[in-house]
């Protein structure tokens, strides 16, 4: 196949969790692109040494390489404009690019302080010791101290949430009638969480857990049961 996606791998191979991932995979189903998704782990910085930096998703399409979900989003847009787009235009695009540093710099680090420390059983092995230490190096604690508020913490996390729940008690999606890549990136956060931890990160009765729902019904079997997977030993 001409196009593959390296996407973050548990000790279970099948277990796929990373946000970012999760944001680069509903944007090739989105564009209906046939793609290979290839296990990577923490440490396989040599498997994608050919890209020039260390992180996934890393986008393998034809004779193109491409790093980083928003770039990879950009890459798909315009190389298959003729597919369904992940913005509806220019001012969409400018709007999704804010839904993206939202994420990055307020929906993620506040679902860090809820799952971080799960991420942790799911884990090969051979990820743990430079995780644990990764970890620390950025958030300044270990990893159970990062989470030890979390029971507090939620309730400052949903209340963070309140411009996305307004939007979603007006229309079924971030992108209006239909899911569009503004929703893949916030998902992506969702489902991580839901992916590596059973900690409700979100209320029951919540507009955005009725939206995540809509969500993992539009991306399908294999965003709903990847959780399934977490605990599923490697076994190779």
């Amino acid at each position: 196949m001409d196009r593959q996606l390296y996407d973050l791998a548990g000790a279970n191979p099948e277990f796929r969790f990373s946000p970012y991932c999760w944001r680069s995979r509903l944007a090739l189903m989105h564009k209906g692109l046939r793609t290979e998704f290839l296990p990577w782990r923490f440490t396989e910085k040599d498997k994608i040494a050919f890209s020039g930096q260390g992180r996934v998703p890393v986008l393998v399409d034809g004779g193109r390489v491409v790093a980083d979900s928003w770039n990879i989003a950009l890459h798909l847009e315009t190389t298959y404009p003729d597919a369904p787009s992940l913005f509806g235009g220019p001012q969409a695009q400018a709007l999704a690019r804010f839904v993206n540093g939202w994420a990055d710099s307020v929906q993620l680090p506040g679902l860090s302080r809820l799952v971080l420390a799960d991420i942790v059983p799911a884990l090969h092995e051979g990820d743990v010791e430079y995780f644990l230490r990764s970890r620390q190096e950025r958030f300044g604690m270990p990893v159970e101290a990062v989470c030890a508020g979390r029971e507090r913490e939620v309730e400052t996390f949903r209340a963070n949430l309140a411009p996305l729940r307004l939007l979603l008690r007006n229309q079924p999606f971030v992108c209006g009638e239909a899911p569009a890549y503004a929703d893949y990136i916030v998902f992506g956060g969702f489902q991580w969480a839901r992916c590596v931890s059973d900690f409700p990160v979100l209320a029951a009765d919540d507009v955005v857990a009725e939206w995540v729902e809509r969500m993992l019904d539009h991306a399908g079997p294999q965003a709903r049961d990847m959780p399934k997977l977490r605990r599923v030993q490697n076994p190779l």
